[in-house]
């Protein structure tokens, strides 16, 4: 086979990308256990994952390192970003990821009215073969009735995408926010939600009937999403965690 054909005829990159609010390990059950969450994620194989409320050494978790626990327990790297100092510890985001990752930040969002202050973890990520890097944000946005912070931080994060507009981004989170709602509008003009129209709950975590954690991807024209899935697992955090597999296009 010529080095051509076998170019023609190699399978397109799938990334299997997963969104996981965990509640600092704290089941609706009220137990503190770090495994059902690992658990969680192993049972779906994820390249890439967004964890949100993640404590690292705080009181409540009894010292914990939550995210080098998860690392371990999954086999992945793990990289994690301090959005607040909480008791005695930190408490932010984290991401999982098989691929290695080669370099990391963290952006401090808008705060509105001395809020908790929100951030946007940003890793850049060797994607396997002849892809490229990928940038991966994972992201908890404000959880206040009032949208305007919510939409400052959506635009913020477009804004900063926006200035490479080519490159390959992922964003996956909690934002707080509808499929219908303003924030989705704002991010939905430059990012590829994978929705479509079909909402996929993912609170209340017993019985889900609102979705507020979404996977995007960037640009539009060079990502297609083969499944959209939220995980059938209601006591271990109170969010599900969804599943979004990616394809990337030519």
């Amino acid at each position: 086979m010529s080095l051509s054909t076998a170019s023609a005829t190699e399978k397109p990159l799938q990334l299997r990308v997963l969104s996981y609010n965990i509640h600092h390990g704290e089941g609706i059950d009220r137990l503190l256990d770090l495994n059902r969450i690992a658990k969680v994620i192993n049972s779906v194989h994820p390249d890439i994952v967004s964890l949100q409320e993640v404590d690292r050494t705080t009181a409540r978790v009894k010292n914990q390192d939550q995210p080098a626990v998860l690392a371990k327990a999954t086999s992945m790297q793990v990289i994690f970003a301090q959005n607040i100092p909480f008791q005695g510890g930190d408490y932010g985001n984290a991401i999982l990821s098989k691929h290695q990752i080669v370099n990391h930040k963290n952006h401090k969002l808008p705060n509105h009215d001395n809020g908790e202050q929100r951030g946007a973890l940003q890793a850049t990520i060797k994607l396997p073969g002849n892809h490229g890097n990928l940038t991966f944000w994972a992201t908890h946005l404000d959880h206040r009735p009032d949208p305007k912070e919510r939409m400052d931080s959506a635009q913020y994060l477009v804004q900063v995408a926006g200035k490479t507009p080519t490159t390959l981004s992922i964003l996956a989170g909690d934002l707080n926010a509808t499929p219908a709602s303003n924030v989705l509008t704002i991010f939905s003009k430059h990012w590829f939600n994978p929705i479509a129209g079909k909402p996929q709950p993912t609170i209340p975590v017993t019985k889900p009937t609102k979705q507020i954690d979404f996977v995007l991807a960037h640009p539009k024209d060079r990502w297609t999403a083969k499944s959209v899935t939220v995980l059938d697992e209601a006591v271990a955090s109170d969010h599900r965690a969804i599943l979004t597999v990616f394809e990337l296009r030519p």
